[in-house]
């Protein structure tokens, strides 16, 4: 399965953004609203700088304590993204997402995002794969 299936299947496919001079308080607040675990940082809607997820800002809690809720966001995200292509097979997207220790990826056209999948979103994709070759072969061993 590529990752523009995953796209496809999704149910909401926008990507939640904020600006990189917001405070984590106020990222944490979207996190919450939206019920999501990671927000992609822009300027403007405007390419990805980075992107900030629950874990980032739990870090920064864990080494700061409550004060760190005023830092901004672009001083707490990860700013070295690591990206997928609509080309992707899910097996690759969740090896990198595996060895990286991250559970969400954006999706590149080129320099403009077009998506934004998660670790839950591939291993769902990759367990529908799996149920419809059971299915498959059920269906080859009993003579369907």
């Amino acid at each position: 399965m590529q990752v523009t299936q995953i796209l496809a299947s999704k149910a909401d496919q926008s990507v939640v953004t904020i600006g990189p001079r917001a405070t984590l308080a106020e990222a944490a607040a979207l996190l919450s609203q939206r019920r999501i675990g990671a927000v992609i940082v822009t300027e403007g809607g405007g390419a990805p700088l980075g992107i900030l997820s629950e874990r980032d800002i739990v870090r920064e809690l864990g080494r700061k304590g409550a004060g760190c809720l005023t830092m901004v966001v672009a001083d707490v995200m990860t700013a070295r993204l690591v990206t997928c292509t609509r080309d992707d097979t899910a097996n690759d997207v969740m090896v990198r997402m595996t060895e990286g220790r991250f559970r969400h990826m954006p999706v590149m056209d080129g320099a403009r995002m077009v998506g934004l999948i998660s670790i839950g979103d591939v291993v769902k994709a990759r367990l529908g794969e799996l149920a419809m070759e059971k299915e498959a072969l059920e269906g080859m061993i009993m003579g369907f």
